[in-house]
């Protein structure tokens, strides 16, 4: 069964398509008009594995607030799509992430209810095109359009790039082990029943 989807969003601020992978091999095409932000898309999905295809047209004139969070409420829910009724996924999925002098750590969980816990500080305003307080807002949406539990922390770092492509890759490699399946288990990982 392929673990795939694409979406589309259009509003009078952001018209957005997202086509994911979860199966996929790292190959991208992004271009959301925050040359940054691209390179930060570009990380999480070849260390995930993830096959990422990414268009958007934004109201870039205002500012990259609504180009970044809407692009995070629908990667969440292609995420969401992908998975299914979730059956046989392992589920949960962590990694930290040594980027030179800056650790990060995520951690992931499936769980159908939203949560985002964020502990990153940032001394420079931007990078690049991208307000560096949207990290954080990007993450709440893909979490919340996902609907996971997800924890990001740096744990060490001083290079704000670093800091910020470490957070992409570390949430890559953790929700490429959330999504792997399990072959011993053919149901939804929970008591509930669902998830």
């Amino acid at each position: 069964m392929k673990r795939t989807a694409t979406l589309t969003r259009k509003t009078k601020e952001t018209d957005i398509t997202v086509t994911l992978d979860l199966d996929g091999t790292g190959k991208t095409t992004i271009d959301t008009g925050i040359g940054f932000f691209d390179h930060m898309l570009d990380g999480f999905a070849r260390h995930g594995l993830f096959d990422l295809n990414v268009t958007v047209t934004g109201d870039l004139k205002v500012d990259c607030h609504h180009t970044i969070e809407d692009t995070g409420i629908v990667l969440g829910q292609a995420v969401r799509q992908a998975l299914g009724d979730k059956a046989g996924i392992k589920r949960y999925g962590y990694f930290i992430l040594p980027m030179d002098e800056t650790l990060a750590l995520c951690a992931v969980d499936l769980s159908g209810r939203p949560y985002l816990r964020f502990d990153a500080a940032f001394t420079a305003d931007r990078l690049g095109e991208m307000d560096t307080e949207m990290i954080r807002e990007f993450f709440y949406a893909v979490s919340y359009g996902a609907m996971m539990n997800l924890h990001l922390r740096i744990l060490d770092g001083e290079n704000n790039h670093h800091k910020a492509e470490a957070l992409f890759k570390s949430f890559g490699k953790a929700l490429d082990m959330a999504t792997q399946e399990e072959p011993r288990i053919k149901e939804a990982w929970t008591t509930k029943g669902s998830l």
